[in-house]
């Protein structure tokens, strides 16, 4: 796959800039149902266990908690300047993980953790050194050299002197949260964050030998501009870190509350939305980033790069990862695993989640098991994601189907997007060509069985693809 060629096409993006699923997951959240609960997921784990080469775990722990809200905001998070609740939290959470452990045999190795939020350095290095300390108890942890530990990290409540600490811990990786440096704009989203303290912890982390440094930037924010936007990006690009994601901004109100302090009249069309998006594959291109997929980019010699190039990047609700061969398990309030051919999710409330860890009970409140068509079909779709292609033939080995015959109706779907030049059909794949690349979400949804005709009165579940 060429994954440094973006076309960039304003008008073909305009047309399918339409609300569609992120597809972090197939089938995606909205499918889950309160049947799938605590007998069926110990079912789903016994039957991993029993395979006959277990895969590894990756596992993801939600730390809920931020100090003051960011009004783009659509994660599950509880704000709240009382320490006191991040102790709380965390005597429910060892508790959790006090239930979850057992279920899985010992041998099964770990090869990832990540933990994310909310802001979970909330919680002081001495309470996530504890938490990681009883995941090392209670999961066999791989000592190779791939293993990822990896936080996400709001420069503006962290102290640079806690990422030696955070490296003690077993830590390698961080994300970071900028958005965007412009201070109008920060004002407008209710985070104000300066270059330099930002600076500190890239600096801080990559003095303390920590492996991978991510920057998260958003486009589509209230007030942003090209001329603000690319002095964030020139800005970004200068402090070189190893990963950037660039994610658009979603404006959904009715389903997230803070959005509702946003002031509409700041927000982008379409037009100007587009030109931001195109600004930054432009500067980050340029810059010798390589454009991974969706929303993110990577220095060539990075691990996702390297993966990419080789076949084996994997896509989940933690974004773009290089362990693919793991069952994802997820604690703590509103997580979601991946084990076997199922998904389960913990409460999304913390009334909720408390109640069911203080009975003693495993707390998923919905899942689901996966057809065989679910399988193939997020097979499919984790392909075109990653890598940016469908393989045709090696589907139709794994699964013992004709491609056309099975994916009819989804290739009649492909028809008007394969006219607009967005796919190339080859001998035994169909590739996302180099105008493509930015809407691999518009060709999956080709392939999504669950996806109904658009109601034109209904309120979007989706954000745009753009």
């Amino acid at each position: 796959m060429h994954s440094q060629t973006i076309a960039f096409d304003a008008g073909l993006l305009r047309r399918y800039d339409r609300p569609g699923p992120r597809y972090t997951s197939y089938p995606t959240a909205p499918q889950f149902t309160a049947e799938f609960g605590e007998a069926q997921l110990r079912e789903v784990v016994q039957a991993s266990n029993d395979e006959p080469i277990p895969r590894r775990l990756s596992l993801y722990v939600h730390v809920p908690f931020c100090f003051s809200p960011c009004f783009y905001c659509g994660c599950n998070r509880i704000i709240t300047r009382d320490l006191a609740r991040g102790d709380a939290y965390l005597a429910r959470l060892h508790r959790e993980i006090a239930l979850v452990a057992p279920l899985f045999n010992r041998d099964r190795e770990v090869i990832q953790l990540h933990f994310g939020g909310g802001t979970p350095n909330f919680l002081s290095p001495a309470q996530l050194g504890d938490v990681v300390d009883a995941l090392r108890r209670q999961f066999h942890f791989a000592d190779s050299g791939d293993r990822d530990i990896s936080i996400e990290i709001d420069p503006r409540f962290c102290q640079p002197d806690w990422l030696p600490e955070l490296a003690k811990i077993g830590f390698n990786r961080v994300s970071l949260g900028v958005q965007d440096f412009d201070p109008k704009v920060q004002e407008a989203v209710n985070r104000v964050q300066s270059i330099e303290e930002t600076r500190a912890v890239v600096d801080a982390s990559r003095n303390a030998g920590l492996r991978s440094v991510n920057i998260d930037l958003i486009y589509g924010l209230p007030g942003q501009n090209l001329e603000g936007f690319g002095k964030t990006l020139d800005i970004v690009t200068e402090i070189r870190p190893d990963r950037i994601a660039v994610y658009s901004y979603a404006h959904m109100p009715h389903l997230f509350k803070p959005q509702k302090q946003i002031d509409e009249a700041l927000l982008l069309d379409g037009e100007a939305k587009l030109a931001l998006l195109q600004l930054a594959v432009e500067k980050l291109t340029a810059a010798g980033y390589v454009y991974i997929g969706m929303d993110h980019f990577a220095l060539p010699d990075d691990d996702l790069a390297r993966a990419q190039q080789r076949g084996g990047l994997h896509r989940n609700f933690m974004g773009y990862t290089t362990h693919a061969d793991s069952d994802l398990v997820g604690l703590g309030v509103s997580s979601i695993s991946h084990i076997g051919n199922s998904f389960s999710q913990n409460p999304r409330d913390l009334p909720s989640w408390e109640a069911a860890v203080d009975a003693g009970r495993l707390p998923v409140f919905r899942g689901m098991r996966m057809s065989e068509d679910d399988e193939l079909r997020a097979d499919l779709i984790q392909s075109l994601m990653c890598q940016g292609e469908i393989p045709m033939a090696a589907l139709e080995r794994r699964y013992g189907i004709d491609f056309q015959t099975y994916f009819a109706d989804a290739l009649e779907r492909l028809q008007p997007l394969a006219e607009d030049g967005l796919v190339r059909m080859l001998p035994g794949r169909i590739e996302a060509t180099s105008q493509g690349r930015l809407l691999l979400r518009n060709i999956a949804m080709c392939f999504d069985r669950y996806l109904a005709p658009p109601d034109p009165d209904a309120r979007p579940r989706f954000s745009r693809a753009i």
